[in-house]
């Protein structure tokens, strides 16, 4: 399957990005061929102006499976055991989450079906995320003895400690309902309804001023890793700057004055 057929691109009208994972026999594996469609599409949305809110969806029964093991058990046969192959992996699987995390777009998974191991990373790793009631989300490479130790990275940012470690060390299914519940995702959907609620999602976001939300998203990101002080330091810099742009001028005057704001995007 060329990258095209893996990773499908819908662009709609009101600047919402469908990304479809469409290797459906893999199970949406993240192999390097999907890597590379991801790592280039999130790139390429990102310097593209039309583009205001991305999806990132799945067809299949499975949102996707994780890394493809049958690509990396291929790789040991290296004269070093695999020992650069799977460096190269790890190292293109994170580019690909940092990525997300980088894009000034918001991201939105919308899950149905399993996302397990880099899945579930996968997922933790976008801004927001909706599942199906029928979706499960796990890291279970303490099955086959290999610790989910990068997807540990994402999902520990996102759920509390203790839930996270609960899901690395059991490698057990947690439902969607669960998930909701420790902070993995924002909400549960009825299947029928998923697509439709992730849009409506989309849209209302759609419409703020894409240089306030990339701004917003930039600053969550970074002053998240830093002390108290700095990150207060820093969220003052990025305020004063964004109260400086053109669309906070007009998004206050349009509020004051009680009529739609007129957003330049800058």
């Amino acid at each position: 399957m060329t990258s095209s057929d893996i990773l499908l691109r819908d662009l709609s009208d009101d600047g919402i990005l469908r990304l479809t994972l469409n290797d459906v026999r893999r199970r949406n594996a993240l192999s390097e061929a999907m890597l590379d469609a991801l790592g280039s599409a999130f790139g390429a949305a990102g310097n593209e102006p039309a583009v205001r809110v991305i999806i990132l969806a799945a067809n299949g029964p499975a949102f996707c499976a994780g890394h493809d093991l049958k690509e990396m058990t291929a790789g040991r046969s290296g004269p070093d055991g695999g020992k650069a192959y799977f460096a190269s992996i790890m190292s293109m699987c994170s580019g690909v989450m940092q990525g997300i995390v980088n894009c000034p777009k918001p991201v939105i998974a919308e899950v149905t079906g399993i996302a397990t191991a880099a899945g579930c990373q996968l997922v933790a790793s976008c801004d927001l995320a909706i599942a199906s009631e029928a979706a499960q989300f796990s890291t279970p490479g303490v099955h086959i003895g290999l610790f989910c130790s990068t997807p540990m990275v994402a999902l520990s940012r996102n759920v509390a400690n203790k839930h996270a470690m609960e899901m690395l060390l059991t490698g057990d299914m947690t439902s969607a309902a669960r998930a909701a519940e420790i902070g993995l995702v924002n909400r549960v959907a009825f299947e029928s309804t998923l697509q439709d609620f992730t849009m409506e999602m989309a849209r209302k976001i759609a419409s703020k001023s894409s240089m306030t939300l990339a701004t917003g998203k930039r600053a969550f990101y970074a002053q998240r890793e830093m002390p108290l002080a700095q990150a207060y330091d820093y969220a003052s810099e990025v305020m004063v700057d964004n109260m400086l742009a053109h669309d906070a001028q007009e998004g206050i005057g349009a509020f004051i004055e009680k009529r739609a704001p007129q957003w330049q995007d800058a």
